[in-house]
């Protein structure tokens, strides 16, 4: 069975002058079905240096999710395929196991953030 590619976007918005990106991702990341992916998020001190980060996994169409809380907790419900971690001023959110239903859009956030930067995820194969 041929996989079609994955596109997962990760993206986030804001309005209003004060808004600015805090967070940052790297602008593509890309894995096969199957592989082990991991997409960073780095911030500061003021931000995931010290305080948690949560993950959010936004599906077509759906609303938000959350995936990922207090930086490697996963709520019920929630494949045990993603997990997160966080060191120093950095998180990652890791899915083991690319699945073409990990189509989606994903945000991490910290508490002082207004937006996280972009990554993309295409898997191929």
């Amino acid at each position: 069975m041929a996989w079609a590619p994955l596109l997962l976007t990760l993206l986030a918005h804001c309005t209003g002058s004060w808004a600015q990106s805090v967070l940052t991702q790297p602008s593509s990341v890309s894995g096969s079905p199957g592989q082990k992916v991991t997409i960073s998020c780095t911030g500061s001190s003021s931000n995931i240096g010290g305080n948690n980060v949560n993950w959010y996994q936004q599906l077509p169409g759906k609303a938000p999710k959350l995936i990922i809380y207090g930086s490697s907790g996963r709520p019920t419900g929630v494949p045990d395929r993603f997990s997160g971690s966080r060191s120093g001023s950095s998180a990652s959110l890791t899915i083991t196991g690319l699945q073409a239903e990990d189509e989606a859009d994903y945000y991490c956030s910290a508490w002082d953030s207004s937006l996280s930067g972009a990554t993309v995820l295409q898997a191929c194969g």
